[in-house]
C-alpha cells in the first residue's frame, strides 16, 4: 500500500485551461496544491494539445505567437502534471 502518495485528480481539457489561466478557479487551486506536493494531477496529452492550440492562436503580437515551441515545451515540463496518452 502506498500511504505516501497524495490524492490524485484527473483534469479535463476545460479544467486544464482553467488551471493554467485562472488561478482562482478550483482547478487553479489544485495546480497550486500539486506544486506543493499535496495532490497529484493527471491530464491527457490531447488536453495539452488543446492548450497549445489556445496559446498559439490567442497570444500573438503583430500576428506572431508570443511563445516559441521550445518555450511551450518548457512550460509543459514545468507543470506538476502527469501526462497520459489515453
Amino acid at each position: 500500500m502506498m500511504d505516501w502518495r497524495p490524492l490524485g485528480y484527473k483534469l479535463s481539457t476545460k479544467d486544464l485551461v482553467h488551471a493554467i489561466f485562472d488561478g482562482n478557479s478550483d482547478a487553479g487551486k489544485l495546480l497550486v496544491k500539486a506544486t506543493m506536493g499535496e495532490v497529484e494531477l493527471f491530464a491527457s496529452g490531447k488536453s495539452w494539445n488543446a492548450v497549445l492550440w489556445l496559446i498559439a492562436n490567442t497570444l500573438k503580437v503583430d500576428g506572431v505567437p508570443v511563445y516559441t515551441g521550445k518555450q511551450l515545451g518548457e512550460l509543459k515540463s514545468c507543470l506538476p502534471i502527469v501526462w497520459r496518452t489515453d
